[in-house]
């Protein structure tokens, strides 16, 4: 009797040990909400076409669907479209990640997802005001990057940003003017299924796919602070943001801020179910996925 009694309390202290573990290490870990970069207050929320990436000059919007890119006023009116946006590439491709805007040019993460990853990954520059293929640049193979969700520049350190939803344990650097690839960047703890990427000041801010819409848990945001120089060290991943504005918990995508850093804007898409990144039918009371842009006010 005694013996059986020792094993069922040294049970019950071991799984009580196991729930305040967890409970320190969720508070503590990703979903810190102490010592954030900023608070955000929700502006306003434009309705857009595409469903993948976001970037501004202040001016204007460009939105990247899988296969289309679009230009829009800041207040949301359509401009242009480029549904064709791969044809001018060497290799073969089928999607666009988040992008960037840098100097009238519209930087894309391109590749072609089949099988779970990502082949012939490229950084696809297009022109600002008609939306045209300007360039590209091929991802180093060596990198072990094997998919391309976003891309940032990083205007302060001469850098391009890659981000890899498949495997988001690293970051990858390539050279802002040269486009060789310089190494990456190990974050901890990785956020899952990564779909944003850009960079404020000294640090890279995620955008992450890790809540349930089925259970209407809301996605994510966190930052990293950009190592001076030991990349190779790591950076320690910190909680940021709830997005729990959103009208419905669905599939967070990309972000980007005002050039004068005080507005913060994030595209969403809602209405569809997606099972590993492939849309699969409808949630009940919608039959069309809508894209939206949540714009926050950003108060440091």
């Amino acid at each position: 009797m005694f013996n059986y009694n020792f094993q069922y309390l040294w049970k019950r202290l071991f799984f009580l040990y196991l729930i305040i573990f967890h409970f320190i290490y969720c508070e503590s870990g990703l979903n810190n909400k102490q010592n954030t970069l900023f608070e955000y207050s929700l502006k306003e929320i434009i309705e857009v076409d595409g469903r993948q990436g976001i970037a501004t000059d202040g001016q204007y919007y460009v939105v990247s669907g899988s296969k289309e890119l679009y230009l829009y006023t800041i207040k949301g009116k359509l401009l242009k479209r480029n549904s064709t946006p791969f044809k001018k590439l060497s290799v073969k491709a089928n999607h666009l990640g988040d992008i960037a805007i840098y100097k009238d040019e519209i930087f894309t993460g391109v590749e072609n997802f089949v099988n779970g990853r990502g082949e012939n990954i490229q950084i696809v520059i297009y022109n600002l005001d008609d939306l045209k293929y300007k360039r590209s640049i091929p991802w180093d193979p060596s990198s072990g990057q094997v998919e391309v969700c976003g891309i940032a520049v990083d205007e302060k350190r001469n850098l391009i940003w890659l981000a890899d939803w498949v495997n988001g344990q690293y970051l990858y650097r390539y050279g802002l003017k040269t486009g060789k690839y310089i190494g990456r960047l190990m974050i901890n703890p990785a956020p899952d299924k990564i779909q944003g990427i850009s960079v404020y000041g000294d640090h890279i801010l995620l955008t992450s796919d890790d809540g349930d819409a089925d259970k209407n848990k809301h996605d994510r945001l966190y930052s990293i602070k950009i190592p001076n120089s030991n990349y190779g060290a790591g950076s320690d991943t910190k909680f940021e943001k709830l997005f729990d504005e959103f009208v419905k918990a669905g599939e967070i995508e990309g972000l980007c801020f005002s050039p004068n850093g005080r507005i913060l804007s994030v595209l969403m898409n809602r209405g569809r179910r997606i099972n590993q990144g492939i849309p699969e039918g409808f949630y009940p009371g919608y039959n069309r996925e809508i894209h939206e842009v949540y714009v926050y006010n950003i108060n440091k």
